[in-house]
């Protein structure tokens, strides 16, 4: 459940690895210009996998971001890299700026969001190294904005009221969980990601309860980030690395930072690859009714002030 810097010096490498998308998965090139963001948590947050790179340090009503903003191209799409966790690890998960990151990187211009996540598995079938492509969440986080729409001066009027019935983009999903197929990387198609405030770790009785409660996989980083991509009516979409069993399982070591650690720097190379390859497919597809449709439920859901 904690992001690894500085363990993508494969990343080039990977770069290879770009495929055409199949010709079921791609409709005409959209005419709204795409731009990828890339919120490199786990293992991706290493600004080598851009071409023609520069650094940006921005500012946004809601304060600085986590880092500069790293501006580039992977095969000629434009990409923003942003470190969530800054690029020394230095925010904890409580401090992230996660208003400021969503917000600093639609004003860039980005349409989608690819994210990257280590989490732990709550489910036997979800084995350390394996991948999942979320879909649901439910949060246990305490202290956190978790919404753009906060009542301060500098921001946008109103209440925000967003729906998240559906709170990530199925069609980039889609996109991910076709290419980690094409890839051959294990990959769970779905699965309910429990976000925890942290930075402590679970206890063996929560870990339990939250089997129970129908959990897969549990992090302390997709709330708020998903909420406030889907108030910014961004596509967003988050890749999580299973590192450990997290402590409810019997007879296997509890998850300690070392063990997630050391499965973050074998496993990494499979999160890049998926984004590698998927980000050129995403860039070949029309966006522009999905981007629409995002946009206008991000509108109708403010409640503006009476006047």
């Amino acid at each position: 459940m904690l992001s690894s810097p500085n363990c993508l010096q494969i990343a080039r490498l990977n770069l290879k690895i770009f495929t055409s998308a199949p010709k079921e998965s791609v409709a005409m090139a959209s005419t709204t210009p795409i731009k990828i963001g890339i919120i490199g948590g786990s293992g991706l947050d290493d600004p080598d996998i851009l071409e023609g790179r520069t650094e940006r340090y921005v500012d946004t009503p809601y304060g600085k971001p986590s880092d500069a903003l790293i501006l580039g191209k992977i095969k000629n799409v434009e990409c923003v890299l942003l470190a969530r966790h800054g690029r020394q690890h230095t925010i904890m998960p409580s401090n992230v700026n996660y208003q400021a990151n969503i917000w600093a990187l639609k004003e860039e211009g980005c349409t989608h969001l690819l994210v990257t996540t280590a989490c732990g598995s709550l489910r036997e079938e979800i084995q350390p190294g394996d991948i999942v492509i979320i879909d649901q969440f439910i949060d246990r986080t305490t202290k956190r904005a978790q919404t753009l729409y906060d009542g301060q001066p500098t921001i946008p009027p109103g209440v925000s009221h967003i729906p998240m019935a559906e709170p990530f983009c199925n069609r980039t999903r889609e996109v991910l969980v076709e290419v980690a197929r094409s890839l051959g990387v294990k990959c769970h198609v779905r699965g309910t990601m429990l976000s925890i405030e942290g930075p402590r770790f679970s206890s063996r009785a929560e870990s339990l309860m939250f089997r129970q409660w129908g959990a897969d996989v549990i992090n302390m980083t997709t709330v708020p980030e998903v909420v406030l991509a889907k108030e910014a009516g961004l596509c967003y979409a988050s890749i999580a690395m299973a590192t450990d069993y997290d402590c409810w399982k019997e007879h296997e070591e509890a998850v300690c930072v070392d063990n997630v650690m050391k499965t973050m720097k074998e496993n990494a190379n499979k999160a890049s690859s998926i984004l590698l390859t998927a980000i050129p497919q995403i860039s070949q597809m029309d966006w522009a009714q999905t981007i629409k449709t995002l946009k206008s439920m991000a509108q109708s859901s403010v409640m503006l002030p009476k006047h």
